[in-house]
Formats: C-alpha cells, structure tokens, sequence
C-alpha cells in the first residue's frame, strides 16, 4: 500500500515502533544505511514486540540504492520547513513518504533530490523543533490509509459485554 522510508534513522526503538506500524497498516519500511544501530537490538525488538515477521522491511546501502528498488512515481519528504501540509495531499497507494534522522532531520541534498515530489510538513506549536519520528510517521500513514478507507482493515469496534 504505502512505503515508509527511514533515512539513516538512529533510535532503535523508534525504528522498532515504525516496524509495528507497517504490520498493524500493511505499509512497507524502508531503512537507509547507516543505521544508528544493530537490527538485533534489543530496543529495536522490545517496541517491535513480536510484529517483525509481519512487518516489510527492506535495508538498503544507500538513498540511490532504496529509489531504484522503490521507483517511486511520488514520494513525500517530511522535514519542518515543508511547503505542503501532510493532510492537505492526496496520496495514492504505493507513495514513498520519506522521513529524516532523528537528531537533525532530512540533509538538505535528500529534501532538494529530483525524486522528491513534494517538502510536507506537520504542523506543530511555535518554538518546537520536531516530532517523534516513530509518531510522524504514524500520523501520515494513518492519514494516508484513512484516505482509502482503510483498505483491508477490520472496521467496527469489537462487542464489549456490559458488566452489572
């Protein structure tokens, strides 16, 4: 449906997250070395629980190496200084949506690429510097996947038994 792609991220535990969502959303993850860690990472398992073999995820060496696999027709790169507004897109499945490292966000070589569609942002108070990676990424995929219905989702809430 959607690919997710992680530039050089550095929080196991954020990549760990983002690996539970694209098992929950059946998105794709993408990851582009270096990685701030190991794959074995106990971090990266304890916030992926027990989702890793549900999940996509694909390494790639470098960003050229990840754009010929993923060929994308559109991709999205999230950075604070965004000209769009995530919710204001209309995305389409197979969208690359790429997000930056955690501690200095996409380099200005990666937002200005040819490949990149689109600068997004999400809007966020004045004075805050950023978001939680594993949190962006979730916001605008959920966004994405709400924008086709949540295709392939279990809708409805689950009955609950009223206790007397």
């Amino acid at each position: 449906m959607f690919r997710i792609l992680f530039f050089t991220p550095e929080i196991p535990g954020n990549t760990g997250n983002a690996i539970r969502l694209a098992a929950v959303t059946g998105a794709e993850l993408h990851l582009v070395e270096p990685l701030g860690f190991d794959l074995d990472d106990a971090k990266l398992r304890r916030a992926g629980l027990d989702y890793h073999d549900l999940a996509v995820l694909t390494v790639h060496p470098d960003l050229e190496t990840a754009l010929d696999a993923l060929r994308p027709e559109r991709l999205f790169a999230y950075t604070a200084e965004g000209t769009t507004t995530y919710s204001d897109i209309r995305y389409r499945p197979g969208d690359v949506l790429l997000f930056g490292p955690e501690s200095v966000g996409l380099p200005a070589d990666v937002k200005n690429h040819a490949a990149v569609t689109s600068t997004v942002r999400l809007p966020m108070l004045p004075s805050r510097r950023s978001l939680n990676l594993a949190n962006s990424a979730s916001i605008v995929v959920y966004e994405a996947w709400r924008q086709q219905g949540f295709e392939g989702a279990r809708l409805g809430l689950p009955t609950v038994k009223e206790h007397s």
